[in-house]
């Protein structure tokens, strides 16, 4: 079993920068993902890093302004957010694969993913 919780969402001004963090208790989740959805939209990979930290993917829509990280010893998941755009605005989740497959596995498929938070909204207002 494993429980995520997600803190750190709010309402900021386009531009701004935001910290995401997703604290990890239970069975160890390797790779960790952030996903979002925004009103009337799927569900979308944002970033994923895996189990030691070296391997990383971004949507293209946010490389360069995110920067996902974790610290297995505290057992958290962070997702750094800067120049927030409008286009950011959604409820972000973090998500935990259980099954080790190899210490670089990284996906970006919601669908390999075990479990999830309760999501918190970031909302970027212009």
């Amino acid at each position: 079993q494993v429980q995520l919780v997600e803190s750190g969402g709010g309402l900021v001004q386009a531009g701004d920068s935001l910290r995401l963090s997703c604290a990890a208790s239970g069975r160890t989740c390797y790779a960790m993902g952030w996903f979002r959805q925004a009103p009337g939209k799927e569900r979308e990979f944002v970033a994923v890093v895996s189990w030691s930290g070296g391997n990383t993917f971004y949507t293209d829509s946010v490389k360069g302004r995110f920067t996902i990280s974790r610290d297995n010893a505290k057992n958290t998941l962070s997702l750094q957010m800067n120049s927030l755009k409008v286009e950011d605005t959604a409820v972000y989740y973090c998500a935990g694969d259980v099954q080790f497959l190899y210490d670089d596995w990284a996906p970006t498929s919601h669908n390999e993913y075990d479990y999830w938070g309760q999501g918190t909204l970031v909302t970027v207002s212009s």
